[in-house]
């Protein structure tokens, strides 16, 4: 393609530069299909349609049957997107209504990724220029609750910044995330065993793993470092007989928790406090600790210490489960030209904006490396990338199911930057752009003994007497500390 000639499809349609006495409508469409050709390729190669605001279709040369459309909604809308071009620039212009997707979103975020790989910095600088010559919005960033300038200017990862991240993803409000979520408000990785794709039973089954993996005994203490709702500390009193204490920033959390707890007739063995993991009570000595979903808000700088608390809050013996999400592509090997566009295209500066502020998701190895380096024993790994990415999408069609009232809790905006956030963390899982593991970690006696199971068979053969809802039929010992 000639930087002055004109642009010709794959199918052989030719796109004029000159639009010199033509209509002004048909001149910006030429304008917005020169646009979505540099961006997204030509229309044989695509695997989504587009439509144009009045009503223009350009087919995608390579969907499927029933293939998801890219919506414009008006001349600007590329302009927004991509002047400047960048992640946060597109993603707003969706959250903006600027643009829209009919059909399935997670394979329009897959798409859209796919074509990022072919983004230059001479083409992004060819995009900028064609998309500055479309009209500009009125509209302005759609940014709900942003991240407040009064504590983002602060040191990170300070106690009162966190809490102020922390608030501004779960504070949305518990009802929002009741419409979504399992009957239990579990809000991490489900686990799908074989022939299992209900959301509520895969999430108990994650329950009762991390029960039997912590190999939980009648009254033990327990401790859950970022608690949410409450739900593994109430199941694991319910079932196993511990005394549970959680702890959470959120204090929409907490009240929602201490409410279930007193309804399920738990508190004289549960309790919730709002609590950061730095403030755990050095006199407090907890048999066994499980951190669910919560490591992805500690970040790099911070890592070791938040080990070294949870190493602290054990006895010697204890075990700790860690949970949660790793970074995979950038731990890899990628080339100087990779590197630069990731950088130039801004990547992941929407889920830090809209999402989660401050999150920070760490290769495996730097995981490890800190808890060892505390003094922690790695004793098992399990990689469920697949079955978080099941959970996602679970999460992201009962979400859209809900649309209506999801926009009449949280409003239009949220709704739109939550509904996206899921659909491209659904497409990372897939791709295994990040993962999720859960680490089995314990804290050796000073003989080198702990209650870490020698084998995998320990962990998946005990079963329940009752059902999946019923109490163990077998009680792990509780060693001495």
């Amino acid at each position: 393609m000639s930087r002055d000639g004109p642009m010709t499809r794959a199918d052989g349609e030719v796109l004029p530069r000159a639009t010199t006495g033509l209509p002004p409508d048909h001149r910006l469409l030429l304008r917005a299909r020169r646009v979505t050709q540099l961006a997204f390729g030509s229309a044989a190669e695509r695997t989504c349609s587009f439509r144009y605001w009045n009503g223009f279709a350009e087919p995608g040369g390579r969907a499927g049957p029933n293939p998801p459309t890219i919506v414009i909604r008006h001349p600007g809308a590329l302009r927004a997107a991509f002047f400047p071009p960048s992640e946060l620039a597109l993603c707003e212009a969706f959250v903006r209504e600027d643009l829209d997707v009919e059909g399935d979103l997670e394979t329009v975020v897959h798409f859209i990724r796919d074509r990022a790989r072919y983004l230059s910095a001479g083409r992004l600088a060819r995009l900028a220029s064609m998309a500055a010559r479309l009209p500009p919005t009125n509209g302005a960033a759609a940014d709900p609750r942003s991240v407040r300038r009064r504590w983002i200017a602060a040191r990170r990862h300070t106690r009162k910044r966190d809490a102020a991240a922390i608030r501004h993803h779960y504070d949305v409000g518990n009802e929002f995330y009741r419409l979504w979520l399992d009957r239990q408000s579990v809000y991490s990785s489900a686990y799908f065993p074989p022939g299992v794709d209900d959301l509520d039973v895969a999430q108990e089954e994650k329950l009762d793993r991390i029960c039997r993996k912590l190999r939980l005994g009648p009254g033990e203490r327990m401790l859950d470092i970022g608690c949410g709702w409450g739900a593994l500390i109430r199941y694991a009193a319910r079932h196993y007989g511990v005394e549970a204490t959680g702890i959470t920033l959120s204090p929409s959390q907490e009240a929602m928790a201490t409410r279930r707890i007193v309804e399920d007739g738990l508190g004289e063995h549960c309790r919730v406090e709002i609590r950061d993991y730095r403030d755990l009570p050095g006199r407090t000595v907890f048999d066994k600790v499980s951190s669910v979903g919560m490591f992805e808000h500690v970040g790099r700088a911070k890592l070791r210490e938040y080990f070294a608390a949870a190493f602290q809050a054990l006895r010697p013996g204890g075990l700790l489960l860690n949970s949660g999400i790793i970074e995979l592509e950038d731990a890899r090997p990628a080339s100087l030209r990779a590197r630069v566009g990731r950088g130039l295209r801004g990547q992941g500066r929407f889920l830090q904006r809209y999402i989660f502020p401050d999150g920070e998701l760490l290769p495996l190895a730097e995981v490890v490396r800190a808890a060892e380096e505390e003094g922690f024993e790695t004793r098992d790994v399990e990689n469920l990338r697949e079955h978080y990415m099941q959970t996602v999408r679970h999460w992201l069609r009962r979400l859209q199911a809900r649309e209506r009232e999801a926009v009449a809790l949280a409003g239009e905006a949220r709704y739109r930057a939550w509904r996206l956030y899921l659909a491209a963390s659904a497409d990372a899982f897939a791709r295994a752009s990040i993962g999720m593991v859960e680490l089995l970690l314990s804290k050796p006696r000073a003989d080198g003994t702990s209650e870490a199971p020698p084998t995998r068979d320990e962990i998946y053969g005990v079963r329940t007497t009752a059902g999946r809802m019923g109490r163990p039929n077998r009680a792990w010992p509780r060693a001495s500390g």
